[in-house]
């Protein structure tokens, strides 16, 4: 829960070109599209699109030269789109993803059955035969977290699932906290390790996103992403910045809004519609990024935030549906990355190349010695409270105007979450979903193999 401003700065991606030289060549081409026309994956996500502000975080905080930077978000958003194939063809055999590399040029599918190998390796990534599948893993997770849900977890503030080392991990305090929390959930020690840590996350008190806003004329948190309603204009961020009726004034503390909903803990989101003063814009403060969708970045990726405390800081996905415990209860659902966060940080815009991925939670450490940060994903957000998110124009396709008469019909519709496995229908085809996103006009699926898959 980091309530002030960080400097999220997430590169953007290379030319699809570049995917050759990186690596990921055999990924990045094994089908790259159903048709020449068809835009890459880089393309759709707009991988290409990185503002200078982002690129230079993602050089000074991972380690790279411009170059490299470009590289890493073309071939992030290739492995993503792999990947989801991937998990489709592999069903509940999966163990999980995550790409690696300096220019994450090498993508790592899990499996269950060395039989999937070698349909892994002809998508042009690395295979590794594990015990436990991603199912599983999640379904140990879940029992944790309801066992949670009526017990103090702060000797074991933090718990996840590891696809790399696959394995729930509990981060305890008291290695007895862990413990005891495993016993009540029923889970065996086979699919859980304890690792002793002093983390202890804490929320970080004190329309665009990462800018900062005020409470209640009080506390300060920062703007997730600008969002609207139907024609309600407004932001997501944090829900433990404030409840719903909590007025907000803007940086320039100018009455701006009111909370209209809010969760904290169990989950950490909330919405705020803005007064007709305020609009609502796709761009993320501290440089020219603009929003272009969803897309959930893959483990290894890299992940940038700003926030109004310390604007543009970058690091990586360290494990993705993590569950963390702040003094005030159990949240869960959570991303935890290596990019530090700084109090007033929390609401703000957590974003990979041009995909928003979601609102600042907590952590701990800081800026200077560096620290651990978690981020409520924002798809669950748009999902809960029907917002759609303020984006930069359209898709890759040009549908035409809903209603034309010569509209192909079926149960896609833009707006709507999908989830990785959903199936959908559009010009009297069927689809599975690769990567979790709010559809938008101009994804349609036969135009983003990225996102879509034929069935």
């Amino acid at each position: 829960m980091l309530q002030r401003h960080l400097r999220a700065a997430c590169a953007a991606a290379a030319a699809a070109g570049a995917l050759l030289v990186a690596g990921l060549s055999g990924s990045a081409s094994a089908q790259p599209s159903a048709s020449p026309t068809l835009p890459t994956a880089a393309e759709t996500l707009h991988a290409a699109d990185a503002p200078p502000a982002l690129l230079g975080a993602l050089q000074r905080d991972l380690g790279l030269n411009r170059q490299q930077a470009l590289r890493r978000l073309a071939n992030e958003a290739e492995a993503g789109a792999t990947a989801g194939r991937l998990r489709a063809a592999l069903g509940t055999d999966f163990a999980g993803a995550w790409v690696r590399g300096t220019e994450s040029s090498t993508l790592t599918v899990a499996t269950t059955d060395p039989a999937d190998v070698p349909a892994i390796r002809a998508r042009g990534a690395d295979a590794v035969v594990v015990d436990h599948s991603l199912a599983a893993l999640d379904a140990a997770k879940a029992r944790v977290d309801r066992a949670a849900a009526h017990r103090g977890t702060t000797g074991s503030p933090v718990w996840y699932v590891d696809v790399r080392a696959n394995t729930l991990v509990v981060r305890a305090i008291r290695a007895d906290a862990a413990r005891s929390l495993l016993t009540a959930a029923h889970v065996d020690a086979s699919f859980a390790r304890i690792v002793k840590s002093a983390e202890h996350p804490r929320p970080l008190y004190d329309l665009r996103g990462g800018d900062a806003y005020y409470i209640d004329n009080s506390s300060r948190c920062s703007i997730g992403f600008p969002v609207t309603r139907g024609t309600q204009q407004g932001f997501a961020t944090a829900g433990h910045c404030g409840r719903a009726g909590s007025s907000t004034t803007g940086s320039n503390r100018v009455a701006q809004g009111t909370f209209q909903a809010s969760v904290f803990p169990g989950n950490d989101m909330a919405w705020v519609a803005a007064n007709a003063s305020w609009t609502a814009t796709p761009d993320v403060n501290g440089s020219a990024v603009q929003v272009a969708g969803s897309a959930q970045a893959p483990v290894g990726s890299s992940v940038c935030r700003s926030g109004s405390t310390t604007g543009w800081h970058c690091g990586t996905v360290q494990q993705l549906n993590a569950s963390v415990t702040y003094q005030e209860g159990t949240v869960t659902g959570v991303t935890r990355t290596s990019v530090c966060a700084e109090p007033g940080d929390s609401g703000g815009s957590f974003i990979s190349g041009s995909q928003a991925q979601g609102v600042t939670s907590g952590g701990s450490g800081n800026c200077t010695s560096g620290g651990t940060t978690y981020f409520q994903p924002v798809n669950p957000i748009l999902q809960s409270y029907g917002l759609t998110l303020k984006t930069a124009g359209t898709g890759p396709g040009d549908p035409g105007d809903p209603g034309d008469p010569g509209d192909p019909g079926g149960t896609w519709s833009a707006g709507t979450v999908y989830q990785a496995g959903d199936t959908v229908t559009y010009g009297g085809a069927a689809y599975r979903c690769l990567q979790g996103h709010q559809a938008q006009l101009g994804w349609e699926p036969p135009n983003t193999p990225a996102l879509w898959q034929r069935v």
